[in-house]
């Protein structure tokens, strides 16, 4: 008789903090074996989703499916996961492609002894469960963590966002600028403030800037 493989008791020092290096992992995926390490170049969404066969993730792998085409024009690749068994997934793929007329082109990490998912804090403690949360985390090519997003089990996951958030990280990254409230590309980006008395006055006259006061100016990308 088989029995469930124990949680790790030692998972990765720390769960991941904005700015660490993302936990490396070798995992099962329905694409194969692969590890953190085939990321390296390019960005990385990893999310997590509780469990195959369930109405909401369904919808999310319908939407992150939608969306790759976008993201791998930004030299960014998809991830999931869940505790799932290799087996489940790629029923679980083969009847979302039968069903829904859609084809999941991302690979899925069967995470069965939950070793990926305790080192990226994807199950919550407390919860009384074993599944994983909808966790979803952008690593950039460099391997470093630059976002987390945590959502509840009820409510499915705003894929377009998870696309502005990727973009957003990478204008800042390319162009020394920080994005506002609701940015889209092709808006204006905002300056990081001057440093000194001398700077602040120079801004307010500089043609290439949008100014509403000497520490809020904008410039277009």
């Amino acid at each position: 008789m088989s029995t469930m493989p124990a949680l790790p008791t030692a998972p990765f020092p720390g769960l991941p903090r904005l700015g660490d290096p993302a936990p490396p992992f070798e995992a099962r995926t329905t694409h194969g074996d692969l590890s953190l390490t085939d990321f390296r170049g390019v960005w990385l969404i990893l999310f997590s989703h509780p469990a195959d066969f369930t109405p909401v993730c369904t919808t999310e792998f319908i939407a992150f499916a939608e969306v790759q085409p976008r993201l791998r024009a930004m030299s960014c690749e998809l991830l999931g996961l869940s505790c799932d068994s290799l087996w489940s997934h790629i029923a679980w793929v083969r009847n979302i492609e039968e069903k829904m007329g859609v084809r999941i082109p991302f690979p899925v990490i069967a995470d069965s002894d939950r070793r990926v998912a305790t080192r990226y804090g994807m199950i919550m403690p407390g919860d009384g469960r074993t599944e994983t949360s909808r966790a979803v985390f952008v690593i950039d090519e460099k391997q470093i963590v630059r976002a987390m997003i945590h959502y509840p089990r009820t409510t499915g996951r705003n894929v377009d966002e998870i696309v502005r958030l990727v973009e957003a990280l990478q204008t800042s990254d390319a162009h020394g600028v920080a994005t506002p409230a609701n940015w889209h590309r092709g808006d204006r980006a905002i300056v990081p403030p001057p440093a000194t008395q001398a700077e602040a006055a120079e801004r307010i006259d500089d043609e290439r800037f949008e100014c509403t006061d000497w520490y809020f100016c904008t410039r277009s990308i």
